[in-house]
């Protein structure tokens, strides 16, 4: 198949960079305010993807506080410590790299879509790749509905004039595969990420990838 896409779509954590440390090094941090956790990093991959607010929702829960009682309490305390953590022991995956040095040879616009807060996301993606790598990044801020809502898709492909069809998405959970299908994209299910093949299968993208070298080889992508 010759490649027909001019544009992919990232989503961030789980896909372009392991931010798992990050994520639950500063969760930690906030349930020990409050006596609880810590939780894992196997827990946290299963907790994370849907923003910081079901974020703490979600680790809360696990940690016994049913009722929610910390959870507006804890919100403010995780926004002012993932500012200060979150770069913590980020790390790119495996050939992930060369995939996008690829995908930019071919003339592929690039864009990040996440759920991370917009100035995290920036700074976590500058951190690992550089400041200008990315065409587009795109995170969660005021008047902007998260993932699986469609609506940052649509931002991305506006600003980078693109059609559907010419932009593929590509992301490790449920939430992008379901953000994917409604902004009408062709999807990559990054099983390298949080969740595994089996939760991606169950949407039947174009390709479920166990590396990021997969994608390459399947959009026909020459080595450099």
């Amino acid at each position: 198949m010759k490649n027909p896409y001019r544009c992919c779509i990232f989503d961030l954590d789980g896909t372009i960079i392991n931010t798992i440390h990050a994520l639950t090094y500063t969760t930690n941090l906030v349930l020990e305010q409050f006596g609880l956790g810590p939780l894992t990093e196997v827990c946290m991959k299963q907790i994370v993807g849907d923003g910081y607010r079901m974020q703490m929702k979600r680790s809360l829960e696990v940690c016994g506080d049913k009722e929610l009682a910390h959870l507006e309490e804890s919100l403010p305390i995780y926004q002012k410590l993932f500012r200060e953590h979150c770069l913590y022991s980020l790390e790119p995956y495996d050939g992930m790299k060369e995939l996008l040095d690829r995908m930019k040879e071919a003339g592929m616009k690039l864009a990040v879509l996440t759920n991370k807060p917009h100035d995290r996301g920036v700074e976590s993606v500058e951190a690992v790749y550089g400041k200008g790598y990315f065409d587009y990044i795109l995170g969660e801020q005021e008047g902007l509905p998260k993932k699986p809502d469609p609506a940052g898709v649509y931002r991305i492909q506006k600003a980078l004039n693109i059609t559907a069809g010419e932009c593929l998405y590509m992301g490790d959970t449920n939430t992008d595969m379901r953000t994917a299908i409604h902004a009408g994209l062709d999807a990559v299910g990054a099983a390298w990420g949080f969740r595994g093949r089996e939760e991606l299968e169950a949407f039947h993208p174009k390709l479920v990838a166990d590396r990021p070298l997969e994608v390459a080889d399947f959009l026909q992508l020459r080595k450099l």
